[in-house]
């Protein structure tokens, strides 16, 4: 189906009555997707037809089954993930001017108390469903996922969320899909997408479960195709249960995906297509690397008849194609997009031969005695070491240089016996300091590093970054 075609995600679901059987598999429950056409999760009484309602879920269920009953009928949904801020719904409701909001039964938060509200139970779809008679358009507002400061409403359509998905083609089934982002989070929206569009089921993840709760589920469900931030993956490959699935397709976006990971990945699913992609919530979809490598080649530039263009100037990365998103909401910010059509991703990109390496983003640097450091430029060379799972590389202030670059670091768990436990952390300390000399600039040498147990990362599965 062409993206100028796509109807409501509910008339989709209707076109593949016959296909083979599809659910929603939550932490809890599960939904036939063949049940959602003869029956609603919604009172025949609900009120829907052009309002705007915000999806406020704690069950990412609840989510799944609002966006399907909402597409095609409400004039706008707002997704709202967890971990937004509870002192920021107000401003989104006001700027989204919502009318209502739609949740489970345990979800009534208090900012939103003037709002109308509609219940989802993901139990079981038990109202008769009236036939559609609405063909509206509705508008899709995402948050970004910025790591601090109110977030942006992002205005897009089903059409620029599901174009990379109806470009790639019909895909083989029976696929099992599943992500460790929430849905409602662009990288998480896109795998939704993929399951009911391109065909297959969903495993759900939510924010709730243990790590290793939801790869046992996913495991026995079978999951066949599965993505997550590069962090998500890191924390995924500490748990044993992550040898308990055997993926056919394994995707990283969200961060930059260095050889490291890309590797511990390849290794540890070798049956697997291990893929990086570049997406953002502005400028949607933009490529997918899967040659075993870092960076992308030069030549996506020049592609002849690529379905998103893509350039490099002021060394960072702009994209233009119908997957990027249509504006932002409050009409006081900067334009979305360039006049020529160009979004900005503030991605800094360097050339090395025939490929571009992603370096860092622009606001995210560290200014050491005027020299600019990117601290996921660090990082991907601490990760280099086998020893080292996942490592943080942060600004400290220094009276002289203004910053110096510090790091923190989780080491692989190997069992160590406490009494030992110092003298590996003082060898692997100085291991990796001689590690980035011989790869990095002198004032890019971390000053310090420290071992910790883990680090955390932000509800969308990334790095906590200062200015990013």
């Amino acid at each position: 189906m062409p993206p100028s075609g796509l109807g409501s995600l509910f008339e989709h679901l209707l076109g593949a009555a016959g296909a083979h059987p599809r659910a929603f598999h939550g932490a809890q429950t599960s939904v036939d997707l063949h049940e959602l056409i003869r029956r609603s999760t919604l009172p025949p009484t609900a009120e829907v037809a052009d309002r705007c309602f915000l999806i406020f879920a704690q069950d990412p269920l609840c989510a799944a089954l609002a966006m399907i009953e909402l597409d095609g009928l409400a004039r706008r949904m707002v997704l709202c993930p967890p971990g937004v801020d509870p002192a920021h719904l107000p401003a989104i409701a006001t700027a989204a001017k919502a009318d209502g909001l739609i949740g489970g039964l345990e979800d009534a938060p208090t900012q939103l108390e003037h709002l109308a509200r509609l219940t989802i139970d993901p139990s079981a779809p038990n109202h008769p469903r009236i036939p559609r008679t609405s063909k509206t358009r509705t508008e899709w507002i995402l948050l970004t996922s910025g790591t601090s400061g109110a977030p942006k409403l992002v205005e897009h359509s089903l059409a620029s969320l599901a174009d990379a998905i109806s470009s790639d083609g019909p895909l083989a089934g029976p696929l099992v899909w599943s992500t460790y982002y929430d849905i409602r989070r662009y990288g998480g929206l896109q795998i939704y997408l993929r399951a009911l569009i391109g065909g297959g089921s969903l495993v759900l993840s939510d924010a709730r479960e243990p790590i290793d709760a939801f790869l046992t589920r996913a495991a026995r469900q079978g999951v066949t195709h599965l993505t997550g931030t590069p962090s998500h993956w890191r924390r995924a490959l500490m748990s044993p249960t992550a040898r308990l699935i055997d993926p056919q397709y394994v995707r990283m976006s969200g961060e930059i995906a260095d050889q490291a990971i890309i590797d511990r990945l390849r290794s540890s699913y070798p049956r697997a297509r291990v893929a990086h992609a570049f997406a953002s919530t502005e400028a949607g979809v933009g490529f997918e690397v899967d040659d075993g490598l870092a960076g992308f080649p030069a030549a996506y530039l020049t592609r002849p008849g690529a379905a998103v263009e893509i350039r490099v100037e002021d060394d960072t990365l702009r994209l233009r194609s119908a997957r990027t998103a249509l504006r932002y909401l409050d009409e006081g910010l900067a334009a979305l997009r360039a006049e020529d059509g160009f979004v900005d991703t503030g991605d800094v990109l360097e050339l090395v031969g025939e490929r571009y390496y992603f370096v860092g983003r622009r606001g995210g640097t560290i200014n050491v005695g005027g020299l600019k450091v990117h601290p996921e430029e660090v990082e991907a060379v601490l990760n280099r070491h086998p020893q080292v799972r996942i490592s943080q590389v942060k600004a400290r202030k220094n009276p002289i240089t203004g910053s110096l670059v510090v790091a923190e670091v989780v080491p692989v768990d190997d069992s160590t016996a406490h009494d030992e436990l110092k003298s590996r952390d003082e060898r692997l300390k100085s291991e990796l300091v001689e590690l980035c000399r011989n790869a990095l600039a002198s004032h890019k040498v971390p000053a310090s590093i420290r071992i910790v147990p883990s680090i955390a990362v932000t509800a969308s599965g990334k790095l906590i970054r200062v200015g990013a």
